[in-house]
Parts: C-alpha cells; sequence; structure tokens
C-alpha cells in the first residue's frame, strides 16, 4: 500500500523499490532519474529556440551561464581554461543542487511502502543523502582530473606522483598519490553527511512541530543545497586548474 508517514526511522543506506532486468534499483537512484530528466527537458526547453535576442527562458539561463563562466574564470585566470572546464563544471553545480532540493520536495521521504514503521521504505529519497551517489560523483570528478592533467602536461603530469629526483621528492610524490584518495573520500562524505543531517534534521521537526516551525529550516535547507553543491564545484575547479599547472608554473 502506499502512503504518507509523519515519522519513521531513516536509514544510512539506500533502500530498494523494485527490481529492473533483475538489477535492484534504489529510491535514491528512482530520484537522481527524475532529477536528470528534469535537467535534460529544462536544457531543451531553453535552447529549442535560439534567438540573437534572448527571452524567457533563454535569457535566464544565458544570465545565468554568463555569470557562472565569470566564477570559473576567477579560479582559472584564464579564459580558454575557463571554457575548457566550464560544461563539467556547470554540469555538476546543477546536478548537485537539484538533487539536493528534491530532497525537499513534498512526499520526498515521507510516500512509500510498507504495513508499518519499522518496515517503511521511502519511494523516494534524495541522491545527495547516499553514499553511493556522492561516492560515484567523487571518483568520476578525480578521474576527470587526472585525465586534464595528462591532457595538458602528458607525460610530465606523472612527475607529480613519481618524482625520483631525490628522496624528498618521492616522499611529496607518495603524499600526493594518498592526497589524491583522500579527496574521494572528502568529497563523497562532506556532501553525504550536510544533506543526509538536514535530511535528518527536517523531519524530526516536522514530526516535532509539523506547521509553522519547519518553514526556517527548509529554507536553510534551500541555502545549503546551493552552497553544497557550489563547494562542490569550486573544490572541483580548484583540483582542475592545480592539475593543469606545471610544478614550474606553482
Amino acid at each position: 500500500m502506499l502512503f504518507p508517514l509523519p515519522m519513521h526511522p531513516v536509514s544510512i543506506a539506500a533502500e530498494k523499490v523494485f527490481s529492473l532486468f533483475g538489477l535492484p534499483v534504489m529510491n535514491s537512484l528512482l530520484t537522481t532519474w527524475i532529477v536528470m530528466g528534469l535537467l535534460i527537458v529544462v536544457a531543451f526547453l531553453a535552447t529549442r529556440k535560439m534567438q540573437r535576442v534572448p527571452s524567457g527562458l533563454q535569457n535566464v539561463f544565458e544570465t545565468i551561464i554568463e555569470a557562472f563562466l565569470g566564477l570559473v574564470e576567477s579560479v582559472t585566470n584564464d579564459h580558454k581554461k575557463a571554457l575548457e572546464f566550464f560544461a563539467y563544471a556547470f554540469t555538476i553545480f546543477m546536478f548537485v543542487a537539484c538533487s539536493n532540493w528534491m530532497g525537499l520536495v513534498p512526499g520526498v521521504g515521507a510516500i512509500g511502502f510498507g504495513v508499518n514503521t519499522t518496515e517503511f521504505v521511502p519511494l523516494f529519497r534524495a541522491g545527495s543523502s547516499d553514499l553511493s551517489f556522492t561516492l560515484a560523483l567523487a571518483i568520476s570528478t578525480i578521474v576527470y582530473v587526472q585525465y586534464m592533467g595528462f591532457k595538458h602536461l602528458h607525460l610530465g603530469y606523472l612527475k607529480k606522483y613519481f618524482n625520483f629526483s631525490g628522496p624528498i621528492q618521492f616522499f611529496v610524490g607518495i603524499l600526493e598519490i594518498v592526497s589524491e584518495l583522500a579527496k574521494i573520500v572528502s568529497f563523497s562524505f562532506r556532501l553525504f553527511g550536510n544533506i543526509f543531517a538536514g535530511e535528518v534534521l527536517l523531519l524530526v521537526m516536522t514530526f516535532l512541530a509539523p506547521y509553522i516551525v519547519p518553514i526556517p529550516f527548509y529554507a536553510l535547507e534551500v541555502f545549503v543545497g546551493v552552497v553544497q553543491g557550489l563547494v562542490f564545484t569550486m573544490l572541483t575547479l580548484v583540483f582542475l586548474n592545480g592539475a593543469t599547472v606545471g610544478h614550474d608554473e606553482h
């Protein structure tokens, strides 16, 4: 039976809602697909009738893109690099921010299947509140950073990790490898921790005082959703810029 519940136990791990071709589909994955679909539809609507003098949705997105490109350029201090990094950075920002906001939509996390509160499984759950989601984003980002490093510096990029010119340089290279792995952990747990904590906070506040009191907390989570998307994006840009600059340019 499909029904809303005012309060139920919060699971750290995402829950399975159905199977597709024998593969489990988790509630966080289902919500992520919805976010992806919405972003694709909005992008299509904004670009289907491009005009030299923009108006409507095209004008809104051109304003956002122009402002975001300026933000990227402020990190890279290089217009060519800013154009190169923009697509990935803007995609990550929109995807993370919208995934964060999806957890604030009424019914997400509160409507699901079950017989009682101990067996309740939410039908939808914010993707950002699933560690698998944030870990996948972190791994994708670090892999992209390595790719851009090799693209710009070629095999010279390996000197960052394997430097045999001296014992200190060799040890620093090992630390760089550890640092790259630590970035994955830091990236994934920072985003997951903030969004999951916000999800729990809203659930508790809605249960204790379901009318006026939760409103400021919802407003705070809207702000946090943007900030977390921006933090993830800015760190990505810093790592990208650092990976594409030779050691003699530091």
